[in-house]
């Protein structure tokens, strides 16, 4: 972890960021605090490597606004969203504003600090997501039974729902999870969502697939 990363935390919360800020720096990060997206933006242009840590609802704006801000400004900062009120839908507009990944609290240490370490490393070695076309050959490898656990958890549902809905054990739901991940190449959720919003996953399954008991992925991937 090099000494030169500083990680820009904006939340409104002011526990919240004391915690964070003890967290981050007892991790070995450099951290800077800013109480809103206005005082964050005061800042700019930033200097040296930076990661943005940005609660997702704030007062003056919120996470994925300060995202699209940042965007129109021509600034690219690894950016990671942090939200107490998560759900799939703002996890993928999220993803669209630029974010790497998307975190719940509260927030587990291993968690940020991974997020935040992918963000960079990301950065570093210039990862590319495969596109569209190659997004649907491996879409078109799912099993039926794969495809509709993959909509399942793009739904942002739990492998107990997912089982629930489907009739089969959450063990197996577990098993065709991992296969799901493997076959579409996916390191993590997150990038599994970044591959989805590449392509309408719902609108493409396998010749075998059925009718769907899970709210349609389509229904986020169009939002603004």
């Amino acid at each position: 972890m090099a000494n030169d990363l500083t990680i820009h935390l904006v939340d409104d919360e002011e526990s919240l960021r004391r915690s964070l800020t003890f967290l981050l720096v007892s991790a070995g990060f450099a951290v800077r605090a800013h109480s809103s997206a206005k005082a964050f933006l005061e800042l700019l242009p930033l200097s040296g490597r930076s990661c943005l840590v940005t609660d997702l609802c704030m007062p003056d704006s919120s996470g994925i606004e300060l995202l699209h801000r940042l965007r129109r400004l021509g600034i690219d900062v690894p950016a990671i969203v942090i939200t107490g009120h998560g759900d799939i839908a703002a996890a993928v507009q999220a993803m669209k504003a630029g974010a790497f990944d998307f975190l719940e609290k509260p927030l587990k240490e291993d968690m940020l600090v991974a997020a935040i370490n992918g963000a960079m490393d990301q950065r570093r070695t210039s990862r590319i997501l495969p596109d569209s076309g190659s997004v649907a050959t491996r879409l078109r490898q799912l099993t039926e039974r794969e495809y509709q656990v993959l909509i399942g958890v793009l739904d942002g549902a739990q492998n107990k729902m997912i089982a629930y809905q489907l009739g089969i054990s959450s063990r197996t739901v577990e098993v065709h999870r991992a296969n799901v991940m493997a076959k579409m190449g996916a390191r993590n959720l997150a990038e599994l969502m970044r591959m989805a919003i590449t392509i309408d996953a719902a609108s493409q399954p396998p010749e075998t697939a059925k009718a769907l008991p899970f709210s349609s992925w389509s229904t986020y991937t169009r939002q603004s």
